[in-house]
């Protein structure tokens, strides 16, 4: 799971009270008849008798089995079912493979996610709000239109509501309905291993390990934007280039437009290293920034930000890893930039022990401003990075931060994991305050001399009985240490959050 209040969503709240408008029953029909849909399925398959596996259990074996269900959803490729043999007869395919002319070349694929979400806080942000108790309502239609191998148009509405809230709703908690994705897609064969693909309209973009450009998907409004992107895959290397806007999400139907206020642009590129694994690789990226209303600690102004990084990823021989190192520099409000951040997660899988445990070590440094009263800022940016940044409460983001945060995961069997972890955070910098996921910030330094922030344990059950659906159950306690205690209300911080899924 993953939450963000997100840098757009400050400039439209609304107050809100318990006794708030309800989700449409239209919505929570729908919701309630997908869960049916993706259910039941898998159980008239399953019920049918050993030696009758379901359809998509078949395709699971098969060479061409279905793709991964992304959150992304542009990036499933189901041209496969063009061929009759490869189909099963699961009831999700006529969905997947419509085809459109003779030679099956131009066809349509229609899918859809729906999400129910409740969250509830105790002592929310250390005692701001004493119960904050809510849910989150989302459907995520789309269509995927291929007009012959290399011209695509993909379209993907959001519908979200949200009830409950005692803080102000944003743009990030209800948008109604609203265009989420909507644009076009040429490819472009350059020779024989070689493809530029051109793609201009509303998208959601993620990048890497989601430390700079995510998609915001645990919040009830995921993050789009309107961007120009050229991608050009050859070999073992894919370099993306693009510039783009991010969208204002806003209360209420049909009025979400680009943010005046930011812009960014990157050039990404990753190359495989299988080598090593087919699933390590290399991320060598430039991503500029601008904001003209930023604010930190030291004061408001204009931001101007550029980040070199580099990331190194794989996983072999039961271990994975994934390091990153960020420096960045640029101009705000008349001074200069001068940030980094430093990230690792690293873990060993004893995949013969009982419930294959995985044991991990996560750790991060991430820069903050040394002196508010000097126009230099050192306070790294990361952007748009995904929100629950370092666990489920999701009360910091990944600003001024010294934090290590040890993992355990078990794999129950196959349907259930139980994931705990513990967290530990210091401020790199007492000159400098700390800061929600979104870029707000939650509590200046107001000269306090203590570093450690407080201890975060986390403990998460997760159940996926089928492709189709999935459910999620959370909890989260903080207990505060000095700095919270020196800077304003202090009390331990509870958190609790159940969700199901259901997309196909």
């Amino acid at each position: 799971m993953d939450g963000t209040s997100g840098p757009e969503s400050s400039k439209n709240p609304r107050a809100h009270s318990r006794f708030g408008p309800s989700v449409p029953p239209s919505a929570a029909g729908a919701i309630l008849l997908a869960t049916v849909l993706a259910t039941v399925p898998d159980a008239v398959a399953q019920s049918g008798g050993q030696g009758q596996p379901s359809g998509e259990q078949s395709a699971a074996e098969s060479p061409s089995a279905p793709p991964k269900l992304t959150n992304l959803r542009y990036t499933e490729d189901y041209s496969y079912l063009r061929d009759p043999s490869k189909r099963t007869g699961a009831w999700w395919e006529p969905f997947k493979y419509i085809p459109l002319d003779a030679s099956g070349t131009s066809y349509l694929t229609l899918g859809a996610e729906l999400r129910v979400r409740e969250e509830a806080y105790w002592n929310f942000n250390w005692g701001e709000v004493p119960v904050d108790n809510y849910q989150w309502y989302r459907v995520l239609p789309y269509a995927d239109l291929h007009l012959g191998p290399n011209v695509r148009l993909f379209g993907q509405m959001i519908g979200a509501w949200e009830t409950g809230k005692e803080t102000d709703v944003t743009g990030v908690d209800e948008t109604g309905i609203e265009f989420l994705q909507g644009f076009g897609e040429l490819r472009l064969p350059l020779s024989q291993d070689a493809n530029l693909t051109l793609r201009g309209g509303r998208q959601l973009l993620s990048y890497g390990s989601e430390r700079l450009i995510s998609l915001r998907y645990g919040p009830n409004v995921l993050r789009s934007f309107d961007a120009g992107l050229a991608s050009v895959e050859t070999g073992a290397w894919r370099v993306d280039t693009f510039y783009a806007r991010p969208v204002r999400n806003k209360v209420d139907s049909f009025n979400d437009r680009f943010n005046e206020d930011q812009s960014v642009w990157s050039v990404y590129a990753t190359r495989a290293l299988d080598e090593i694994s087919p699933t390590s690789g290399l991320d060598l990226y430039y991503i500029g920034y601008r904001n003209t209303d930023a604010e930190f600690n030291q004061g408001s102004g204009d931001e101007l930000r550029h980040t070199l990084g580099s990331r190194f990823f794989g996983k072999a021989q039961g271990w994975d890893w994934n390091f990153e190192g960020m420096f960045q520099f640029g101009s705000f409000d008349g001074g200069n930039i001068r940030a980094w951040s430093v990230a690792s997660d690293t873990g060993y899988t004893f995949e013969d022990v009982t419930f294959s445990p995985r044991v991990g070590l996560r750790a991060n440094i991430i820069s903050g401003d040394r002196n508010p009263n000097n126009p230099n800022l050192q306070t790294f940016n990361p952007l748009f990075p995904r929100g629950k940044y370092f666990g489920e409460a999701g009360l910091l983001g990944p600003y001024n931060l010294i934090d290590l945060h040890p993992t355990l995961t078990l794999h129950l069997n196959d349907q259930w994991t139980l994931s705990g972890a513990a967290v530990f955070y210091w401020r790199e910098s007492l000159g400098d305050g700390i800061y929600d996921p979104g870029g707000r910030l939650v509590r200046p330094s107001d000269n306090s001399r203590a570093r450690y922030i407080g201890t975060q344990a986390d403990l998460v059950l997760g159940w996926e009985p089928t492709r189709w659906f999935s459910a999620e159950l959370a909890y989260s306690v903080f207990s505060v240490g000095p700095f919270v205690e020196d800077t304003g209300p202090s009390k331990t911080t509870h958190f609790v959050g159940f969700e199901t899924v259901v997309k196909f």
